[in-house]
């Protein structure tokens, strides 16, 4: 009975998607057809997920289809945050898209198409966390590209058909190096197992991971960390990332930053235990600061220099990415839960600030932040949000971030990385500048005078102060189940290194 509810997990969004491009079929009515779908989809993919994270707390791992599905605390923390930013998305979707539809941007076949891929880019992102098979969870970070780059260009413009061509390329490239990983893991696995069915999965491979070739680790994590590296955004690895978040629908912008970065940071988190195990920590260590801390000197500075207000997230996104690696970097129980809780709390921030660029798009006309002034005045409660998620999302108190950014500092200084932390907080220093700048000119600045006043309608409004109270709560107070996850979660990693 607990392994059902893996294959309802991943049934439900693919069935959603399937129905949705059928819809086409359904003239007049498809967009109020299309809607119910997507309405229903988005709250069973959340209740589906909720459950799941109460079997793993209360029955412990689940299992399906001969154990090539399977769920512990670690992938319990990402199901989690799928189902929730998905429906929290998702539910922002159906007030954006209508209003994509009223200027003009899409046809009522468009719909079709983006909520068709909506649902099979959140199934594709399910079945990767779900993945116990290591080559069924490098081809589910292969479909995720496949399933959102139809997203990224559906507008169908110049510039959203570069960068959804941009994202296939470079991604595709880079995941080809994730699955010469791959190859090396299965076979030294192998090797050692003498058993094809078993060397494939991940459970089976940790077992026996202290006693797996070190050379070869060595050689399949580097690739491991570039492949699946280049899907999470890191520096040198990331130049897909800014294009693709920029022109895509904002709350496809939002799953691309708070939630598919994560699904490629979980492979590397799994592929990062078994090499612990077989190597040591020290090597994936280093590699984990050193990208980590390119990843967030690179998008400071440039996040300072950003006049498109989504691109300025999208570096945000990376910088971000960047901490999360640092924190893995440092390690021990300190460090994982810092990245762990960073995971979940920039997928709340980022989804709240990306969303709301969406109200500022629908309201301003442009993602131009020359132009995008005066939002108090015109846009209070969308200005407000605004003004909530850069500060979040810059580190400031009472909000989520400050936590998860406080215990990455706290755990670099207890394993002696003082002045790691240093040259972190002054780069922190610089983003918090550029998100001050941000309020300082499009909230308080004067507004033009051809913007009418008024802020935007209920249904982009709801979903992300909902994001809001999310991301506020968070920074107050972590609920029991929550920190059980991630206890659990943490637990894992550090038994597994």
């Amino acid at each position: 009975m607990n392994g059902n509810i893996l294959i309802w997990l991943l049934t439900v969004p693919l069935a959603v998607s399937l129905l949705a491009f059928g819809a086409r079929v359904a003239a007049a009515w498809s967009r109020r057809i299309l809607e119910g779908l997507h309405l229903a989809g988005i709250t069973l993919l959340l209740v589906l997920s909720l459950v799941t994270v109460k079997s793993v707390l209360t029955t412990g791992n689940l299992s399906a289809i001969g154990a090539w599905f399977y769920a512990d605390h670690l992938a319990a923390v990402f199901v989690l945050v799928i189902g929730v930013m998905g429906f929290l998305n998702g539910l922002y979707s159906i007030g954006y898209m209508r209003s994509e539809l009223a200027r003009g941007e899409v046809t009522t076949g468009t719909l079709s198409t983006y909520y068709g891929f909506f649902h099979l880019f959140l199934f594709t992102m399910v079945f990767t966390v779900l993945s116990n098979n290591i080559v069924l969870m490098w081809a589910g970070i292969e479909a995720t590209t496949l399933g959102s780059a139809f997203l990224v260009g559906i507008y169908g413009h110049r510039f959203s058909l570069e960068a959804a061509w941009k994202y296939v390329l470079i991604c595709s490239v880079g995941v080809a190096f994730a699955l010469y990983g791959t190859i090396l893991v299965y076979s030294n696995s192998f090797q050692l197992l003498h058993h094809a069915g078993r060397a494939i999965l991940w459970t089976e491979i940790i077992k026996g991971a202290g006693m797996l070739d070190p050379l070869v680790m060595k050689l399949a994590f580097v690739f491991i960390l570039i492949g699946f590296g280049t899907k999470a955004g890191l520096f040198p690895m990331h130049a897909w990332l800014p294009d693709a978040h920029s022109e895509a629908p904002s709350p496809v912008s939002s799953l691309l930053s708070g939630v598919l970065l994560n699904c490629a940071l979980f492979a590397i988190i799994r592929y990062y235990m078994v090499a612990g195990q077989s190597l040591g920590t020290g090597f994936p260590r280093v590699l984990f600061l050193v990208f980590g801390v390119l990843s967030v000197a690179w998008a400071a500075f440039l996040i300072f220099i950003q006049h498109d207000l989504k691109r300025l997230l999208a570096y945000s996104s990376i910088e971000n990415i960047g901490l999360i690696t640092v924190s893995l970097g440092i390690g021990g129980p300190p460090g994982v839960l810092a990245a762990l809780l960073h995971i979940i709390n920039h997928s709340v921030a980022k989804s709240l600030l990306f969303c709301t660029s969406g109200n500022v798009l629908i309201k301003y006309g442009t993602r131009d932040l020359h132009t995008i002034k005066g939002m108090f005045r015109i846009a209070p409660f969308s200005a407000f949000l605004l003004g909530s998620g850069a500060l979040a999302i810059a580190g400031c108190p009472p909000f989520n971030i400050f936590i998860s950014e406080l215990l990455t500092v706290s755990a670099g200084l207890q394993r002696g990385y003082l002045w790691l932390m240093v040259a972190c907080l002054l780069l922190l220093v610089i983003v918090f500048t550029a998100f001050l700048r941000l309020i300082g000119e499009a909230i308080f600045g004067s507004p033009p005078g051809n913007v009418a006043r008024g802020d935007v309608n209920w249904q982009t409004i709801l979903p992300v102060f909902l994001l809001f109270v999310l991301m506020l709560g968070l920074g107050i107070y972590i609920p029991a189940p929550l920190y059980q996850l991630l206890k659990g979660a943490v637990s894992i990693v550090n038994a597994g290194i």
